[in-house]
């Protein structure tokens, strides 16, 4: 540990995610014994997100299970963790965090304040019952919903719609999904692999309505709307402190390579970080659980004087039905020539996204044992496979 964080008067981590966790337990895993205090808004110790859309909703593990460590823990590694507590402003002058309870000093802050879900009006003015999905109430409400024979309306269909269509099914519920784009995720995955997740659903009995946007009258006589159309990084309180803030698409607060912001005694990871990414050569902000971990622990090192730039390729994954998915890599703005793949969609199956004969982003479907293979596989010339037709630019 450098001199420098042995000085540091105190780690305040705004945030009780799984983020700003990750910071505070690294932190003691790297030596750091000065004060460290979680700050957080949500009346939970801090919890993981994957499982509420996933597990939860299928009744395989409650919400409970989704803790990262127990109050005993925090104790034990002398960690305060401040739950129902809201940060309200930032003097960077003074370095105090201002909060709805207080005022708490700071010699390094880390800011890990996460996403929240766009709020969609033809919803909420509806009259329908409307379910976003971010919070552990959000989970149980939703999950109560979910019964055998109720008419469920999804509007989006991203990650999020998707993995709550299949809870829904898997339940019983009828299901309709509305979604703005011609196939569901093919911003992310292109039409290639996109039109696989359109038929796996179908094949399911989702009532899959694409290319359509939903109105008042669609949502008459739903026992349960949910709405997934993307999360907004919390960036107000980073943007009220004077930090630089994106103010257009993805948005986020500007981070370098080691999560710094603009200014030095201050970092963002997670949700809210647009990192200027060493090897993708442009800024990225990751919305998933693994950058979440990851950037905890890199905020950790920066802070004890670690010099390392965060340069792990984004990763994440999704469960529907019997499809275990993981997507390593990121295709970018210039988007790709071809996708490779080997396989079939129900499993196991493997694609590769390619720009100018390098892969930039993998999957794996139901292939576990290929993680690793397919991790490594970004930067490097695709394996001898048979392209898909199409492309995407």
């Amino acid at each position: 540990m450098s001199d420098k964080a042995k000085d540091q008067e105190s780690v305040v981590i705004v945030g009780g995610g799984l983020a700003g966790a990750n910071v505070a337990e690294s932190l003691r895993e790297r030596g750091f014994d000065g004060p460290v205090t979680i700050i957080g808004a949500e009346d939970h110790l801090p919890y993981e997100r994957p499982p509420l859309s996933k597990d939860v909703l299928l009744g395989k593990k409650s919400t409970d299970d989704a803790t990262v460590h127990d109050t005993d823990w925090w104790k034990e590694h002398a960690v305060d963790v401040r739950t129902g507590e809201r940060a309200v402003s930032i003097d960077r002058d003074r370095k105090v965090v201002v909060t709805d309870k207080g005022e708490l000093p700071y010699g390094t802050l880390v800011l890990a304040t996460g996403s929240e879900p766009r709020r969609l009006e033809v919803a909420d003015d509806s009259g329908a019952p409307v379910h976003y999905l971010r919070t552990v109430e959000d989970s149980n409400s939703l999950k109560d919903a979910l019964t055998e024979g109720a008419k469920v309306v999804i509007i989006g269909g991203g990650w999020i719609g998707l993995e709550v269509a299949s809870a829904a099914r898997n339940a019983g519920a009828d299901v309709t999904v509305f979604e703005a784009a011609d196939l569901p995720l093919v911003n992310v995955l292109g039409p290639e692999v996109a039109q696989r997740f359109a038929d796996l659903h179908r094949d399911q009995g989702v009532d899959l309505r694409l290319g359509s946007q939903v109105t008042t009258a669609d949502l008459e006589g739903a026992d349960c709307v949910v709405v997934g159309v993307g999360p907004t990084p919390r960036t107000e309180l980073a943007e009220a402190a004077g930090l630089d803030v994106a103010t257009e698409a993805p948005g986020g607060v500007l981070v370098d390579d080691q999560l710094r912001t603009s200014d030095p005694d201050i970092l963002a990871v997670g949700d809210i970080a647009l990192e200027e990414h060493p090897s993708l050569g442009r800024r990225v902000r990751v919305e998933h659980w693994d950058n979440a971990i990851e950037q905890g622990k890199a905020a950790a090192g920066t802070i004890t004087g670690d010099d390392t730039a965060y340069d792990r390729q984004p990763y994440f994954f999704t469960d529907q039905y019997d499809l275990g998915m993981e997507y390593f890599g990121n295709v970018g703005p210039d988007g790709y020539d071809s996708v490779e793949t080997t396989g079939d969609f129900d499993g196991p199956f493997r694609a590769w996204w390619v720009k100018d004969g390098t892969v930039v982003a993998a999957m794996q479907a139901n292939d576990w044992d290929a993680s690793d293979e397919m991790r490594d596989s970004i930067g490097k010339p695709p394996p001898g496979v048979k392209p898909t037709s199409g492309q995407s630019s």
